[in-house]
């Protein structure tokens, strides 16, 4: 890793809506975890009443995430850092770590990314598919519809080439129950 280099790891809405400026974005591969709707969401597409579903990194030894890594502005590490706690850290269900990636250009670089803990009450790992499509086709919170979330994950986990069996059935199975 060149010194100085910020690198960020998304594997759910920061592919599509990073919201820090970066300099370079490449596919990247994050061994030993799992993107998984394993994190109740009370905030941002629930609400404490009806928790929605986001993703989160779930260790899972031998498994491999497939996402999308972000080389940061070197003027904008500190910034970013602050942006991605704010909106990351709402309710401590994520813990921020460093993790080696590899790039899909053949690099491998430490990346800050965020996984969920599992010890958290918001953490509800294991929830069958259906009951994660119920669940999503109905929560909405104050960044708008739980499956708003997941089909633009879906959509752009697709139009990168990224295949995620279980995002691609859920956003079939929710978009059928729509009205």
């Amino acid at each position: 890793m060149a010194s100085g280099d910020l690198w960020v790891f998304g594997y759910g809405s920061l592919i599509w809506h990073p919201g820090f400026d970066h300099v370079e974005t490449v596919l990247a591969t994050m061994p030993d975890h799992a993107r998984s709707f394993c994190m109740r969401s009370i905030h941002h597409r629930g609400t404490v009443e009806r928790p929605g579903l986001v993703l989160a990194l779930d260790p899972h030894p031998g498994a491999a995430c497939a996402g999308m890594a972000f080389r940061v502005d070197p003027g904008a590490h500190e910034e970013t850092m602050e942006t991605l706690r704010e909106r990351e850290l709402i309710s401590s269900a994520y813990v921020e770590q460093v993790h080696e990636i590899a790039l899909a250009d053949g690099r491998r670089v430490a990346a800050v990314t965020y996984v969920i803990d599992r010890d958290h009450a918001q953490y509800c790992g294991g929830l069958p598919l259906t009951e994660q499509a119920t669940i999503i086709a109905r929560a909405q919170g104050d960044r708008g519809p739980n499956r708003d979330y997941l089909f633009n994950t879906a959509d752009h986990l697709a139009a990168l080439g990224i295949e995620d069996a279980e995002l691609s059935w859920l956003a079939r199975v929710v978009r059928a129950m729509e009205p």
